[in-house]
């Protein structure tokens, strides 16, 4: 038990320093690590394991909603990106450029893609003629360049591995009917997949994405009260089309603009998972995601028919589970301190609880089966509460003010619809931000909570990662 004990110091309190506690679990649980370039991270084979499995499971509901794959160019000439004003203005801060090639300059500079919008217009131009080639539905499973001035493995890195979609429909009300659907898709995603519940909701028009006429977010909470923006999704209207020429022949034989989305998650999920899940001892990894959902760790392997028996216990536990059997010169306490940091959710006790259970070696593979549904639903259950008592209301300034100061978490509060009163909020609390105007919104004052003035939407504000 020492080796046990000497890992469990090894990591910081989350409640002593949070940052500290973060980046101690991302480089002791072996996800990622840091590279010779400055703000990128080397994803580990853990880190990458765990980003395989949440590919998989979106990609199979992409697919299931009638996406398809497809692969764009990394670069992009300058004059294209320049093609959509507002969308340009909005990335140009970070983009990196590629000015040289081999030993020549190049004639155009070639920018290396923040994001792809413009690269699937340039083709949808080639690819749309009538409305028979409508909708379009596809999606992209790339890595994305944005020089960031602050970086934190997975949160906020250089380069990270993103998918985005970019879909073409014949009206708006297709197209916007697309871009709810996907932040449904990852609704879903992150509460059957990661137990994480989340608010959505619309971005105010400050705060929504570069060249969109309307953005949504889903918006999950930290265990420290802070939000994580964990996925957008843009309705366009027909302005790219309009930057990129993109017309259709409709079945009234007249041209028209065909109306875009764009929609897109990234490996910062793998920080929710940490942030929210996770405890002193390391990770905790919702069973649907874990590499290793069960470890069999043989206590005294060294004696007679121990490891034939721990191989058969593999054996009938993989045909239903992701199974490892450690059968190393590891001292077993030191294997148990592993898994532990690794938020394997199984072996001799629940990772999540701890809890131990006596079962009969021929009942253990319902137990199992049962006990991760158990534990998913639990770790789900134990986010939104921690969701739910950090969420506070504000119905005055003077309230709002020292919610923001003293409790870590979501505020609502009433908006007049004013950006100016945005960006007094975020520079009198230090950050707190309008986070999205709910979908169900609750009516908690007549007046903005800043101004004074009549209200318009009721807003979830808070910091953010």
């Amino acid at each position: 038990m020492a080796g046990n004990k000497k890992m469990v110091e090894a990591i910081t309190s989350r409640d002593e320093d949070f940052a500290k506690w973060y980046t101690d679990i991302v480089k002791k649980a072996e996800l990622a690590d840091y590279s010779g370039v400055k703000g990128c991270m080397v994803i580990r084979p853990y880190g990458y394991a765990i980003w395989e499995l949440m590919q998989a499971d979106m990609d199979r509901r992409f697919k299931e909603t009638g996406h398809e794959n497809v692969y764009m160019p990394m670069f992009i000439p300058e004059s294209l990106l320049q093609r959509e004003k507002d969308h340009v203005e909005g990335f140009a801060p970070e983009c990196a450029w590629v000015t040289i090639g081999g030993q020549e300059k190049l004639t155009e500079r070639l920018a290396v893609r923040p994001t792809s919008e413009t690269l699937f217009c340039e083709h949808y131009k080639k690819v749309i003629n009538t409305y028979r080639d409508l909708p379009k539905l596809y999606n992209q499973w790339c890595s994305v360049v944005r020089w960031e001035k602050t970086t934190r493995p997975f949160l906020r890195t250089s380069e990270f591995l993103w998918q985005e979609g970019h879909t073409m429909h014949a009206t708006a009300e297709e197209a916007k009917e697309e871009t709810l659907r996907m932040l449904k898709v990852y609704t879903d995603f992150y509460a059957e997949t990661m137990a994480i519940p989340a608010v959505t909701g619309q971005k105010t028009e400050k705060e929504k994405f570069a060249g969109a006429e309307a953005t949504y977010t889903i918006e999950p909470m930290m265990h420290n009260g802070v939000a994580l923006q964990g996925g957008t999704s843009h309705y366009f209207g027909d302005g790219f089309a309009k930057s990129f020429g993109i017309t259709f022949a409709g079945k009234d034989n007249k041209l028209h603009y065909p109306h875009q989305t764009s929609w897109g998650t990234s490996t910062r999920m793998i920080g929710a998972l940490i942030m929210v899940h996770s405890d002193d001892d390391g990770l905790v990894l919702p069973p649907r995601i874990a590499p290793i959902q069960v470890v069999v760790i043989p206590v005294a392997q060294h004696k007679n028919g121990v490891l034939e028996k721990a191989n058969e216990l593999k054996a009938a536990l993989g045909k239903d589970f992701r199974v490892k059997l450690d059968d190393s010169d590891h001292a077993p306490g030191w294997k148990f301190a592993e898994y532990e940091m690794k938020g394997v959710p199984v072996r001799v006790v629940r990772r999540d609880t701890r809890e131990k259970a006596f079962v009969p070696f021929e009942q253990l593979q319902d137990y199992i089966a049962e006990l991760l549904v158990t534990i998913h639903k639990d770790m789900y259950d134990r986010a939104l509460e921690n969701t739910r008592q950090k969420t506070f209301t504000a119905t005055t300034y003077e309230e709002f003010l020292d919610t923001a100061a003293n409790r870590p978490g979501f505020i609502k509060a009433m908006w007049c619809g004013d950006s100016a009163c945005e960006e007094k909020i975020k520079d009198e609390t230090g950050g707190v931000k309008s986070r999205c105007i709910p979908f169900e919104e609750e009516h908690l004052a007549d007046t903005c909570v800043c101004c004074g003035r009549p209200a318009k939407h009721m807003v979830f504000w808070g910091k953010q990662y």
